[in-house]
């Protein structure tokens, strides 16, 4: 009997996954030298952008809707840079959180204001509920918001002008739950259990379908996870709109 196969496939798996490792890596550092040389250009044209907006009192109308359109734009371009910079930390375990104890309603609150001009320009209704009283729980501030402010983009996007958006938070046990609705397109059956992966597309030639990289939805799942949460999507299919649900430890 000759055993030499079972060593030998072994060594070669073992030496495919280290091959596939490094270039995973390498790639991660690729993006993370890209995104780095991408900030200060976007940073420079956003303090100009802000400029301009703070000198167009004056403006025509149409001159102050560019300038906050480009505004936008060069928001969404950065959030863009910091999620794929974020990724490449979070894939190398690089991405320390600063957790402090926070009220859950605030950050939601602060990634709200932040999403209000998109969602203004696109003249959607945001509605929000929350407790009367503080969701208390431990967690890094920046991130969590962020979370939040990604799902409120995704609901945005992918909702028509005149829609509507609604966030929830409840205080429930031990756990405390943001809820992210929208009366959007929906999303395919078959796109569901795949909705959190990185660089999952849908069908392209649908011009209403969730086209797009994933990148946000996967920060979020897997900043929730570093705090020690998940995130559900759900969806009754294509034009009825969906449904985000975030679960995160909370403190009495």
């Amino acid at each position: 009997m000759d055993h030499r196969a079972g060593p030998e496939s072994t060594w070669t798996d073992g030496a495919s996954t280290t091959g596939v490792a490094k270039n995973n890596c390498r790639k991660d550092e690729l993006v993370s030298m890209v995104c780095h040389e991408l900030r200060s250009p976007l940073a420079s044209i956003r303090y100009a952008t802000r400029l301009l907006n703070n000198q167009a009192v004056e403006a025509p109308a149409r001159e102050q809707q560019l300038r906050a359109l480009l505004d936008r734009q060069v928001g969404r371009m950065s959030r863009l840079v910091d999620d794929l910079l974020d990724l490449a930390s979070m894939r190398n375990d690089r991405l320390r959180l600063h957790c402090a104890r926070l009220d859950l309603r605030e950050i939601v609150k602060h990634a709200a204001e932040t999403l209000a001009p998109d969602i203004g320009a696109r003249a959607q209704e945001l509605v929000t509920s929350a407790p009367d009283g503080p969701v208390w729980l431990t967690g890094d501030a920046f991130r969590l918001e962020q979370v939040f402010v990604n799902l409120l983009a995704n609901a945005a996007k992918y909702t028509q002008n005149g829609g509507r958006l609604a966030v929830e938070v409840q205080a429930r046990d031990t756990r405390a739950m943001v809820c992210v609705r929208d009366s959007g397109i929906g999303i395919a059956p078959q796109l569901l259990p795949h909705i959190f992966d990185l660089f999952r597309q849908a069908d392209a030639a649908d011009p209403r379908s969730r086209s797009g990289f994933g990148i946000g939805l996967a920060v979020v799942r897997s900043l929730v996870e570093l705090h020690g949460g998940h995130v559900t999507a759900a969806s009754r299919g294509p034009g009825h709109g969906s449904e985000f649900t975030v679960w995160l430890p909370r403190e009495g």
